[in-house]
């Protein structure tokens, strides 16, 4: 249930998500998550790094772990429902 309730965290999953493919540093993320407040990205980023998730490089960046990677496929599928979803209701 702590996944869960880590997971369920407003923007947790939208921070993870940004960082599938790469290093991000602080600001990028901050606008790819719809300039959300930087306490709030702080507080959510020390989150996810606690829970070894993800890690900040040396230039500052902030990326994935393995486990954190390890979460991509169960994003990707849900990402492929919630479209799919969109789409039975036209809100695509």
């Amino acid at each position: 249930m702590a996944a869960l309730d880590l997971l369920g965290r407003r923007w947790n999953l939208r921070i993870l998500w940004e960082l599938r493919e790469g290093e991000v540093g602080f600001r990028e993320l901050r606008a790819r998550c719809d300039d959300m407040s930087p306490d709030t990205l702080s507080t959510r980023l020390r989150e996810l790094e606690a829970a070894r998730l993800i890690e900040r490089g040396e230039a500052r960046s902030w990326s994935l772990t393995g486990t954190g990677r390890a979460l991509g496929p169960a994003m990707k599928s849900l990402d492929r429902w919630a479209e799919a979803w969109a789409a039975a209701f036209g809100d695509d």
